[in-house]
């Protein structure tokens, strides 16, 4: 080992070593960092901001290849903190930063593995936006290499900590369901979802790093799209089944307690909106568990009837009138033997949970603070968040079985004890 070599190795040793003897305690202001600040992670660093008083946290530092990003996010921390943020267009300099105790991802979704990967083995503590994975051998390192480590990590699954559906898991570990053998989920919208990103227009080559964007993709030439409209392009994701399924796979593994598919098979194309989109804009998929109950999830891009979600057990119905994130929740009792009577009538409650009277339209919940204040608290008690990398790596298997189920026309299985698709 050269001697320029060995010095590099022992400062990034003793930059971890110092993250990872930061324990937080309850006083203790929480410095923050933010990496990959677009769209969603715009929202992110509001709802940071917006908690900075009560968790007593500051974002010290921003991260964007993107100059224009970059820049609107450090000024806007200094408007929100009061002081100016240090600003990076590269990642390791953020995370080699000693008083850093925690970073937010929001980086692409083929991004969020590998970036989540890179902060764990630096010592910080994480929230990172979901999918965790688009790829299984991507996933399984970033599995353990958490499991080396003692950080608190928060998946961006957020419905999970919403009230309703904390309230909504008591109702179903009470039994009053009964056996659950069936769970449907649709989920639509009428509209060219992720097409017509303005930013496609104003992004120059020459102010990003494209060739780190696309980390150990292929190269191709610098395509505005791609770069920010990734989710309709398959080598970067998977669509419906990484933005949308991912959410409803995480919410049915909490509420089940069953968090790997049997078996996976998926269909769909591009039906409604023919502007050069690559993944699906119409998507179903069938999922097996092994504790014995089908999940069937659906999307269509090309129509907004109704969505809902269905939990059908032996002695009653959840159901779900809205789409994602929604608190809407109706039980209904299941009367009598329906053998002789197919048309017997079910008398039906709804069930009133926390939340359920929250403002704005139903299926918006991408506001709700629950999921970051989770998180943020759990750095101070040491106790694990609602959505741990291990949730994360669940779902991930699920929408990567989707998305493979898809793409090659043939239905898959999931080997738990070799943990291969097969």
């Amino acid at each position: 080992m050269s001697s320029s070599t060995r010095r590099a190795f022992l400062a990034q040793a003793a930059t971890a070593a110092l993250s990872y003897s930061r324990i937080i305690g309850a006083n203790d202001r929480i410095s923050l960092g933010h990496i990959g600040i677009g769209s969603r992670g715009s929202e992110l660093a509001l709802m940071a901001g917006r908690l900075k008083d009560k968790q007593n946290l500051e974002m010290t530092a921003v991260c964007d290849l993107w100059t224009v990003n970059r820049d609107r996010a450090a000024a806007r921390a200094e408007k929100t903190y009061g002081r100016a943020p240090r600003a990076f267009q590269d990642m390791e300099k953020l995370l080699a930063l000693p008083d850093i105790d925690a970073v937010i991802i929001s980086t692409a979704d083929f991004q969020h593995s590998p970036h989540l990967k890179m902060a764990l083995e630096a010592g910080k503590h994480v929230y990172c936006e979901k999918p965790m994975a688009t790829d299984l051998a991507d996933a399984k390192a970033t599995r353990d290499a958490f499991r080396k480590s003692d950080r608190i990590v928060q998946i961006g699954t957020q419905h999970r900590s919403e009230a309703y559906s904390r309230e909504t898991k008591k109702i179903l570990d009470s039994g009053a369901l009964g056996d659950i053998s069936k769970i449907e989920i649709v989920w639509n919208y009428n509209g060219p979802r992720w097409r017509g990103r303005p930013e496609v227009k104003h992004i120059r080559e020459e102010d990003t790093n494209w060739k780190k964007w696309l980390l150990k993709k292929k190269y191709r030439p610098f395509d505005p799209r791609a770069y920010f409209e990734f989710r309709l392009y398959r080598d970067f994701s998977s669509g419906i089944a990484s933005q949308w399924m991912c959410h409803a796979l995480d919410l049915m593994h909490y509420f089940m307690d069953d968090h790997f598919p049997r078996s996976v098979v998926a269909a769909g194309g591009v039906y409604a909106w023919h502007d050069g989109r690559e993944n699906p804009d119409t998507f179903q998929a069938l999922l097996e568990y092994p504790k014995g109950f089908l999940l069937s999830y659906s999307t269509s891009f090309g129509n907004d009837s109704d969505s809902f979600s269905r939990i059908m057990g032996k002695k009653a119905t959840l159901y779900n009138e809205g789409g994602e994130g929604s608190p809407r929740w109706r039980l209904e009792q299941e009367v009598g033997n329906h053998e002789d009577n197919p048309y017997v009538k079910r008398p039906s409650r709804y069930v009133t949970l926390p939340g359920s009277d929250k403002p704005g339209p139903p299926g918006i919940g991408d506001e709700d603070l629950s999921h970051m204040t989770n998180w943020l608290e759990c750095l101070r008690s040491r106790q694990q968040p609602h959505a741990t990398v291990l949730d994360g790596f669940a779902h991930s298997v699920g929408v990567i079985m989707a998305a493979q189920s898809y793409r090659e026309g043939r239905k898959l299985s999931w080997d738990a004890a070799r943990e291969e698709i097969v």
